[in-house]
């Protein structure tokens, strides 16, 4: 007799649910929410229908307001829907408003982040960072926690000890974030003697909004195995490799990518990961080209740069990766209007305000090998004029290397 075929658990089912806000235009709310729905992708769900709601601001209840509720509720029991993934952070009063309403899973953004965090965390460092971040995302939540107690609140002496373990709860959950902080400051510690322990190494750390090839990257300069996959935050953990191109060694690291409506505290749990950002000499800021709003996300990494990192004002290539997946609709030649980015092609886009960044730009396909060495030359020279500065004494090598380099290209014309 054969063996039956083990069942596979089956992905839930969800509905995601976002604003349209004088703040957040149509469009605008349409790419948060294909954004997340990339995220439930990633965590595992599968996304069903899509819901959006004109409104000046959320709802202080319900986030979406009761009439837009009820129409959700009476599609998610038609259709087996097993959660409502929110586009912004709720309040606990809305979480328990709204699980109350629709009798099914409620999560936000921020808590199906840290979802796959905590799928995608490896090492002791990472998990650590999210557990810090889990605990921190708890702790205003307590109170929905314990709304059974609700039902009982008629009972007497019931109130106070509901009140208590609230209390009790928030006191143990505090204690865990004090004793996560110092194990990470223990790793701070760790990490800081690794750093210094690297030397005077010229270190270049990839940087860019979660997604765009940053591993692959890093796979194809350092020629290691870094994980990469076409999900989003596939990598969490910091890698440094060394690197040499030509006769130059230098420090390359992979970072944890970026997102808009990141929470600052979130980002902060991954201090020690972001130091390897603050203390890089040169940054290449990795760019998906082929994505249709590339020029917000490299606004979202520079503000995280700024606000988080402190490294806005460091030597930075730019690196527009997937060159071998971008596509355009060119514009028909009697439409008089001017034309917008999805019909700009490559050539237009470099000539736009590319064009300004000179040296400081290169389009590649880290995939398909596509201009690697003219970024491997930039890379080169930057990082041959950082180890310059603090081991002068090498520059008459690097000048007798490059000469010697020069008159073998010309014998090597000659000959053929």
């Amino acid at each position: 007799m054969k063996d039956l075929p083990t069942a596979t658990e089956a992905p839930e089912r969800a509905i995601l649910v976002g604003l349209i806000t004088p703040a957040q235009n149509e469009a605008r709310a349409k790419e948060y929410l294909d954004e997340l729905e990339f995220l439930a992708d990633t965590a595992g769900a599968v996304t069903v229908r899509k819901f959006t709601q004109k409104m000046n601001g959320p709802d202080s209840r319900t986030f979406v307001g009761s009439g837009k509720l009820e129409e959700i509720r009476q599609y998610n029991e038609d259709n087996d829907i097993a959660m409502a993934i929110f586009d912004d952070d709720l309040s606990s009063k809305q979480v328990a408003n709204i699980e109350k309403e629709l009798k099914i899973k409620v999560l936000d953004r921020t808590g199906l982040i840290l979802d796959i965090f905590a799928k995608r965390a490896r090492t002791a460092n990472a998990r650590t960072q999210v557990e810090l971040a889990q605990y921190q995302y708890l702790l205003p939540r307590l109170t929905r926690m314990w709304t059974h107690l609700e039902r009982q609140r008629g009972g007497i002496g019931m109130r106070g000890p509901g009140e208590t373990q609230i209390e009790t709860d928030r006191r143990i959950i505090l204690d865990k974030i004090s004793r996560l902080k110092e194990e990470l400051r223990s790793i701070d510690r760790q990490k800081s003697i690794q750093r210094k322990n690297r030397g005077k190494l010229t270190r270049v750390a990839l940087v860019g909004y979660t997604n765009v090839g940053k591993s692959t990257l890093m796979n194809l300069l350092s020629k290691s195995d870094v994980f990469a996959e076409n999900k989003l935050f596939a990598t969490l953990d910091t890698t440094v490799r060394k690197v040499i191109i030509e006769n130059l060694p230098f420090l390359l690291t992979d970072t944890v990518g970026f997102i808009r409506k990141l929470p600052t505290h979130l980002v902060d749990s991954f201090k020690s990961t972001l130091d390897e950002v603050r203390e890089a000499d040169l940054l290449l800021h990795v760019v998906d080209i082929s994505h249709p709003n590339f020029e917000e996300q490299i606004e979202v990494v520079n503000r995280t740069l700024a606000d988080v990192c402190g490294s806005a004002d460091k030597p930075m290539i730019m690196v527009f990766n997937k060159v071998d997946a971008f596509t355009y609709t060119p514009k028909d030649a009697d439409d008089l209007t001017p034309a917008r980015r999805e019909n700009l092609s490559l050539d237009d886009l470099k000539q736009s305000w590319m064009s300004r960044m000179g040296e400081d730009a290169v389009f590649i396909s880290a995939r398909k090998g596509i201009n690697i060495d003219e970024l491997k030359h930039k890379l080169y020279e930057r990082a041959k004029q950082i180890h310059l500065t603090r081991f002068p004494y090498n520059d008459f090598l690097f000048q007798t290397y490059d000469n010697l380099a020069e008159e073998e290209e010309e014998e090597s014309g000659a000959d053929s």
